[in-house]
């Protein structure tokens, strides 16, 4: 018979666990000291010398609108979808992989931080719609839909796709989907109803950047974002519209925190992809740890090293273990703080095939970018790949 101490000392050992993560997360994320104001009182001259890039970010969201100075939108949710830009400039002294960030909220410097330089709101999806048509038209068709995860506040979100667009030279149209996270670490529970109340809004806003006359869709969603972009994706499934009428093009998702059953019976109803759909996994992520505890033990997507198992609906699965913390001793948020991760994602969206590209073209396209960083490719050998055409031959042999 099993003792009341034994199983007390199972539930204490889990218990400790969980709380050793939560104060990790609650050490790394900085949640005292998060100030979420985007636009400053005040923002300081910086000749043009000073400044890398300055970024017009389009921005669809199921976030309120809010009173606070600076913040624009909150972390509360409404039925109705809010559209803006958001004009962010980069210094000349960024680092890639990095954001940037003044001390100061009422005080930007452009010369040394990231800056909100403007923000705009539109009155609806036909004058947003518009705005974006002309946007997407002058360069050459493409757009991409950026969707963030958990604890991410209005501000961050703008900024992390920011810094993704610029440090992977991507040159189509940035969209921004922000859906109303609280942006604290206890409310897990609450974004990860958020998120589920926003897949309807996703999928409409992929309808509209598609009738905005995007020639190519892309779609990078992270950790909770990769949950709201799979149920979208599903439901443009059950309409018909798997393909967004053939401008779908790569979806990435980056530390997808999905419960991996329900991954599988989203692929199912999905289907096998036409184009290149790529999920990124690392053993290491101690996020995506504390939300197997939160699930029950239940493993993660992000998180889950079966890469064969993910493969076989058609996914290919880059496992970046391997590859350097993301200095934030998470190791969540690898795809965006790695040089190396950054460029290949902007190297597969530089692509204008929208075929799965086989386990060759990736290794190559990562000696090229290891030896443009004055690496070896050893420096890259920590990322495996395993796509469907290697889980075929697998099941052949």
């Amino acid at each position: 018979m099993i003792s009341d101490r034994f199983l007390s000392g199972i539930c204490t050992c889990r218990l400790n666990g969980w709380l050793a993560m939560l104060f990790l997360l609650l050490a790394t994320s900085g949640c005292a000291t998060r100030d979420h104001r985007l636009l400053a009182e005040t923002i300081a001259p910086a000749p043009a010398a000073q400044l890398s890039a300055v970024h017009r970010i389009f921005v669809a969201t199921s976030r309120s609108r809010t009173q606070q100075p600076g913040v624009v939108f909150s972390g509360e949710r409404t039925a109705d979808a809010a559209f803006a830009f958001v004009d962010i400039s980069v210094p000349s002294v960024h680092t890639p992989g990095e954001i940037e960030r003044s001390p100061s909220p009422e005080v930007a410097d452009p010369a040394r931080y990231f800056a909100a330089r403007r923000v705009g709101l539109y009155d609806g999806d036909d004058s947003f719609r518009n705005a974006l048509r002309a946007d997407i038209a002058a360069r050459g068709g493409r757009a991409l839909v950026f969707v963030h995860g958990y604890n991410t506040s209005f501000d961050e979100a703008v900024y992390r796709i920011t810094q993704i667009v610029h440090d992977a030279g991507y040159l189509g149209a940035p969209i921004l989907f922000t859906w109303p996270s609280s942006a604290r670490i206890i409310d897990y529970i609450y974004d990860n109803n958020s998120a589920t109340a926003a897949r309807d809004m996703l999928e409409a806003t992929l309808r509209l950047v598609a009738a905005a006359g995007a020639s190519r869709i892309d779609v990078v969603s992270h950790s909770m974002g990769a949950w709201v972009t799979m149920e979208a994706l599903r439901q443009l499934a059950l309409t018909g519209q798997k393909e967004l009428g053939g401008t779908l093009g790569d979806v990435v998702l980056a530390a997808p925190d999905i419960d991996v059953d329900v991954f599988e019976a989203q692929m199912r109803r999905y289907g096998k992809p036409v184009s290149g759909f790529y999920v990124l996994t690392s053993e290491d992520d101690r996020a995506l740890s504390l939300s197997r505890m939160i699930a029950g033990n239940q493993p993660r997507v992000g998180g889950y090293m079966d890469t064969y198992d993910l493969a076989s609906y058609g996914v290919t699965v880059l496992d970046v273990s391997g590859v350097a913390s993301d200095g934030t001793g998470l190791n969540h948020t690898k795809f965006a703080r790695s040089p190396l991760l950054v460029r290949l994602l902007g190297a597969s969206l530089a692509d204008d095939a929208r075929e799965r590209a086989d386990t060759t073209e990736i290794k190559r396209r990562i000696g090229a970018i290891t030896g443009g960083l004055g690496q070896t490719i050893g420096n890259a050998a920590g990322i495996i790949i395993t796509t469907p055409f290697e889980v075929l031959n697998a099941v052949t042999r």
